[in-house]
């Protein structure tokens, strides 16, 4: 027989990542899934809901590794080879569609010769390069494919322009046609079931119980019972409209899941600032939230980034390097750059910049704070900002001057928050409808 799991799935589609929760009957999660947001919204609740069922899967197989008796430690270290393998045979699919990709296109680049072998000699590259990323200890700048990929390409197109071979606009070119046909088709991965067992059994170490559980978990049905989407794109999300909720209503709820003192949440994401108070039930009391302007959200620091040449993570612990921060006046996406290259102009050093402009973010999100009625221990800070430790210094920094000491949650999951609370309020929906 089948083993069952009825599971309740959250989805929070927001405007840079669009993630996933899937809950089992009694409210414990049991897989998280976030790829980037696309334009096409519901290939990317899909691809979302693709990688938080794997990761349910996974779950699955640590738990049975602890019924098999396993050390604590022994079990970390097959997971996170069965997982590095996984994930190496999934990049090594898509690195195969993207070739395919490429080889389709009708582009004159196609019939040149010298563009052809350089594109080739590039994707055979990173093809060599492959299991370095995922190796035991590997640090990646992205967990998504066209960000691992992209900036590995344009370096390799790059150094094939500079010794005289093809052209590197030509090169990129032919990356950028084909890039959008790989992440948009969740099958270049290939499913839990494709990879697993080939994960299993090429690892070293070889462990019985390891390939057991792999092999029950193949056979695990997990079944969606509700779904509730959300998040700043919920107008557009491929749900009915009785399965959509309050971005706001879901960060409350979920934040209260995580830390169950929480009495204001605060959510800095890629296009939106919420502020929003809640009562012990994790009920909304009051909220203010930012104009559609996306100056003070994660977007902007997006911009930063890309006129630095650096990701969004490199932001936050270069400038926790600062000494002396610059003060910023205005955090207008519109002249980021502008102003940027003003302040490198007169001679100021980047790490200063920088953490004035992480200064400047966290003081747009006080007066949200301060209008939707201040703030109360404890104190959770939200969204993907809150995985920058420059945002989290300088909130600490201000909350401490401004109201005192109090406890102030950050947890490492809290990228995931709205798709948590949703994914509550679908198991809700699930118990009322069993009932």
């Amino acid at each position: 027989m089948t083993p069952l799991i009825r599971c309740a799935v959250g989805i929070d589609l927001g405007s840079t990542t669009t993630k996933a929760v899937i809950l089992d009957e009694d409210g414990t999660i049991l897989g998280r899934g976030i790829t980037n947001s696309r334009s096409n919204y519901e290939t990317a609740c899909r691809v979302t809901l693709t990688e938080a069922l794997i990761n349910a899967r996974f779950s699955l197989i640590a738990a049975g590794l602890g019924k098999a008796g396993l050390e604590k430690e022994r079990q970390a270290r097959l997971l996170a080879d069965l997982e590095g393998r996984f994930r190496l045979q999934q990049y090594l699919g898509q690195l195969r569609a993207l070739r395919e990709a490429i080889d389709r296109a009708g582009d004159a680049a196609r019939a040149d010769a010298t563009i052809a072998a350089a594109t080739c000699a590039i994707l055979d590259r990173m093809k060599e390069e492959a299991p370095a990323l995922y190796a035991a200890g590997a640090r990646r700048k992205s967990d998504f494919f066209r960000d691992l990929a992209g900036s590995r390409y344009v370096q390799l197109a790059e150094e094939s322009g500079r010794a005289g071979g093809a052209r590197f606009d030509a090169l990129v070119g032919r990356f950028d046609k084909a890039i959008l046909k790989v992440e948009n088709d969740p099958a270049a991965a290939g499913s839990f079931e494709d990879h697993v067992l080939a994960a299993v059994l090429e690892m070293p170490d070889r462990e019985p119980a390891l390939e057991a559980a792999a092999r029950r978990v193949m056979q695990v049905d997990l079944r969606q019972v509700a779904t509730v989407g959300t998040g700043y794109g919920r107008a557009r999300l491929p749900f009915p409209e009785g399965c959509i909720r309050s971005e706001i209503l879901c960060h409350g709820l979920g934040a209260h899941a995580l830390f169950a003192g929480t009495r204001t949440v605060l959510d800095i994401g890629g296009q939106d600032t919420k502020a929003i108070q809640v009562d012990d039930q994790g009920i909304v009391t009051s909220f203010q939230m930012n104009d559609r302007c996306a100056a003070g959200c994660g977007r902007y620091l997006g911009y930063i980034a890309d006129e630095m040449n650096l990701g969004v993570h490199e932001l936050g612990p270069l400038a926790c390097q600062s000494s002396r921060p610059v003060r910023i006046n205005s955090t207008c996406t519109v002249f980021a750059g502008a102003e940027l290259r003003e302040r490198l102009s007169l001679g100021e050093r980047r790490e200063d910049i920088l953490a004035g402009l992480h200064r400047a973010i966290i003081l747009r999100a006080m007066s949200l704070l301060a209008r939707s009625g201040g703030v109360r221990d404890e104190f959770t800070f939200t969204g993907g900002v809150a995985r920058n430790p420059a945002a989290v210094a300088a909130l600490q920094t201000l909350v401490l001057e401004n109201y005192g000491a109090m406890t102030t949650n950050i947890s490492p999951d809290s990228i995931y928050t709205g798709a948590l609370g949703a994914a509550l309020f679908a198991l809700r929906d699930a118990r009322r409808a069993a009932a």
